[in-house]
């Protein structure tokens, strides 16, 4: 092999392995939400900040790669929203995060529908207490089960059904007011 062939092979490599960590928390390229669901990519990763602060490094799992948000929101089957905390947040935080989000990117009629089950998601949040940095929490949705939440890798609360729910979830972070452009621009793999 030749030093050059050698060096573009050791830069396609660096490249790959540096599209797995944002803010040096380390993503995986691919993963597997639960038994008999297909295998999940990385779709796209990007830094929540607010006030200049950074708060997590939000990554967007999918059975395959979109580009567009509409196309994400339409995709059926197991998807992954991980948040990789790089600040402690309470519970209070977390739940006004979620409710402002969801309020400001899904119509009255869907904010109706889901009442009971974005009431159900903000008591899984809110008895988690806090999250503290280094933690993962990770919004799934599993066909035939629901909406779950895991922390480390650790269910909390019991799933949420209903696929409509998720993307109305998901549009906190993909919706046409998202908690932050850049970040929706990095789930999406634009950024």
């Amino acid at each position: 092999m030749s030093k050059l062939a050698a060096a573009l092979i050791g830069v396609a490599l660096a490249s790959a392995a540096l599209a797995a960590e944002v803010a040096g928390v380390k993503l995986d390229d691919k993963l597997q939400i639960a038994p008999n669901t297909p295998e999940l990519v990385l779709n796209g990763a990007g830094i929540r900040t607010r006030f200049l602060v950074k708060v997590y490094v939000g990554a967007l799992y999918l059975p395959e790669k979109k580009t567009a948000a509409a196309d994400v929101l339409a995709l059926g089957g197991a998807k992954r929203m991980s948040l990789s905390m790089l600040r402690e947040l309470t519970a209070q935080q977390l739940t006004d995060a979620l409710n402002e989000g969801f309020a400001a990117n899904n119509p009255p009629a869907d904010q109706e529908r889901y009442k009971g089950e974005l009431a159900e998601l903000l008591a899984v949040m809110s008895a988690l207490g806090q999250a503290k940095s280094g933690e993962v929490v990770a919004l799934d949705f599993v066909p035939g089960s629901g909406t779950r939440v895991l922390v480390n890798g650790a269910p909390k609360g019991k799933p949420i059904p209903d696929e409509g729910f998720y993307r109305a979830i998901l549009k906190i972070w993909l919706g046409d007011k998202p908690v932050d452009a850049d970040l929706k621009r990095g789930l999406l793999g634009q950024g």
